[in-house]
């Protein structure tokens, strides 16, 4: 009975899980937090935008998460033995680029850089690149616009070159001391690998391609006379980076001594190409052509995918449209909300200033109806990702009055959120891509039952939820066992690995009809802060949430 290890690279931890190939049958897990900074991210009191890790915590994490998950395989499962395991797979959060040295060890492991936030891991969510990636923009537009019509049309500031470009503005030293950057879902199969040198690193077409503007079309990535327009030291980057990208039906390496040793596996066998978190995600729930995948967490990445033999539009405001990306064989489609988990998680732990306060007030916000608070937010505490792509972008709540209860915003920021994510199916649709049915996963997903059944109103759509509560460790999982053979194609991996839970939250019409009026004066206030509508009245919205208000306590 073969079996094959995924490893996820979340915001805050690490985890490994140990799945059968046969059946995906989940035997063994562990979660690993990183141990350095605030919940595993390394702050700036001075700078919201400033979110870094230490890759140290990456390495101790490998080691002790797999060992864990292999411990509890053995427990669960008298029939498990190391000695069966016959793959790897990893994802991580992206885009979280880290500068290396020349044998591919990071700066921030040099003595000279530990206390360097700049040597450290870029997070996802580390928005200093602003400036950056709006010059990147501007450049682009007017000499590249085809680098950025596969990207949605805008570079944002969570995306590789905007923080590696800033790196090189603010903090020349550590720029100049980085032979080369490395995406941390490259960086984890070349550790497991033995890949000493980056420029032998087996890269990730995912990335490369919805956060590094690569492309085939135009021989990979930009050219230098572009990237020498934005600065010549990144144009003599290029040639330290990487020429091709792949998709995940492409190995990254085989499992190195020291590492298999380490771990207590077995030397040589193959590791998946990395790919981002909620990409392997989508391949954990089970996605194909028609199926739109939410993984919900911290923040969401929604993700589609649509035969490589078919023709897909560019779409203006989507992460990406890129060939062979999430799925092999297929065109991957990416979007998603820089903040959903971490809204709610503002609000209940810094603001109300109590963690154990999500379920009760997630009682008490169940007990209200669509409408009945009188409120309206918008989920941009983080920026907007998609459609808007401006990290400039703040949240708002509308309509508090004298009397508003905390449980009433906290529903109000979920229905935010939920907004958010019609928004964006509104515009892939529009766009050509189908979305027949939502699957999700996540924490969320499995656990907030009031916040699935206002997707499920404010989208109009049947919305289920995948059988793992992994669904991203599971998707690498699924990888490795095709790159070591046990499934001939990833549709067949998915068949027997992949499956969804019985649950299913159908759009109610009452709700709907409600959240149709809300949603569209949620429009006018995107359009209008968002910067869409020039000149947007904006004097009825707080009159009609009130109207609104007034008939939920209307007599039936």
């Amino acid at each position: 009975m073969p079996y094959t290890i995924g490893l996820d690279y979340g915001t805050n931890s690490a985890r490994a899980l140990v799945v059968d190939c046969t059946d995906g049958r989940e035997i063994g897990a562990a979660v690993v937090d990183y141990p350095s900074g605030h919940q595993g991210i390394l702050l700036n009191a001075s700078d919201h935008h400033l979110a870094r890790q230490n890759p140290a915590d990456y390495l101790f994490a490998l080691e002790h998460a797999t060992r864990r998950a292999i411990e509890a395989a053995r427990r669960a499962d008298p029939a498990f033995d190391a000695t069966k395991v016959i793959g790897i797979g990893m994802d991580g959060t992206g885009s979280s680029p880290l500068p290396v040295d020349a044998q591919n060890d990071p700066l921030a492991l040099d003595p000279r850089f530990t206390a360097n936030l700049n040597a450290q891991c870029w997070l996802w969510k580390d928005h200093t690149g602003i400036p950056e990636a709006e010059a990147i923009t501007q450049t682009a537009r007017r000499l590249r616009p085809n680098y950025l019509a596969k990207i949605g049309g805008t570079y944002s500031s969570e995306w590789f070159w905007a923080k590696i470009w800033h790196c090189l503005k603010t903090d020349p030293a550590a720029f100049d001391a980085a032979f080369s950057w490395v995406e941390l879902s490259d960086f984890i199969p070349a550790t497991l690998a033995g890949v000493r040198d980056p420029r032998a690193i087996v890269r990730g077409i995912c990335m490369a391609g919805h956060k590094a503007m690569y492309s085939d079309e135009w021989g990979g990535l930009p050219d230098t006379a572009f990237l020498a327009t934005l600065d010549p030291r990144l144009a003599a980057l290029r040639e330290r980076l990487y020429t091709a990208a792949y998709d995940a039906s492409t190995p990254a390496g085989k499992l190195c001594p020291q590492w298999a040793e380490k771990l207590g596996l077995p030397v040589g066998i193959p590791i998946a190409i990395g790919e981002m978190d909620v990409h392997y995600g989508a391949i954990g729930c089970g996605v194909d052509e028609g199926t739109l995948i939410k993984v919900i967490g911290t923040s969401t990445c929604d993700c589609a995918v649509v035969s490589g033999e078919k023709s897909v539009a560019d779409i203006p405001g989507v992460c990406g449209v890129v060939k062979g990306a999430i799925l092999p064989g297929f065109t991957g489609i990416e979007a998603g909300q820089s903040a959903v988990g971490d809204i709610f998680k503002w609000f209940v732990e810094c603001v109300l200033g109590d963690a154990s306060l999500h379920a009760v007030l997630t009682t008490e916000a169940t007990a209200l109806k669509p409408g009945q608070s009188g409120l309206l937010a918008l989920d941009w505490n983080n920026g907007n990702r998609t459609i808007l792509v401006d990290q400039r972008l703040t949240g708002l709540l509308l309509g508090q009055t004298l009397y508003t209860t905390r449980a009433e915003i906290y529903r109000a920021l979920i229905e935010a959120t939920a907004f958010g994510a019609r928004a964006i199916i509104e515009r892939i649709r529009e766009y050509g891509v189908p979305v027949v049915r939502i699957v999700c996963s996540g924490g969320i997903a499995e656990k907030n039952p009031l916040l699935m059944q206002i997707y499920a109103d404010v989208t109009g759509c049947e919305i289920r939820v995948s059988r793992s509560a992994q669904a991203c460790a599971l998707g690498a999982a699924v990888g490795a066992a095709v790159i070591a053979g046990a499934h001939r194609d990833f549709q067949t991996a998915q068949a027997a690995m992949t499956a969804l839970k019985p649950v299913s939250y159908k759009p109610e019409a009452d709700a709907v009809a409600v959240y149709e009026r809300l949603y569209a004066l949620y429009r006018t206030l995107h359009d209008a802060f968002g910067g869409v509508t020039k000149s947007a009245d904006l004097g009825g919205v707080m009159k009609e949430l009130l109207a609104i208000k007034a008939e939920q306590f209307a007599p039936v």
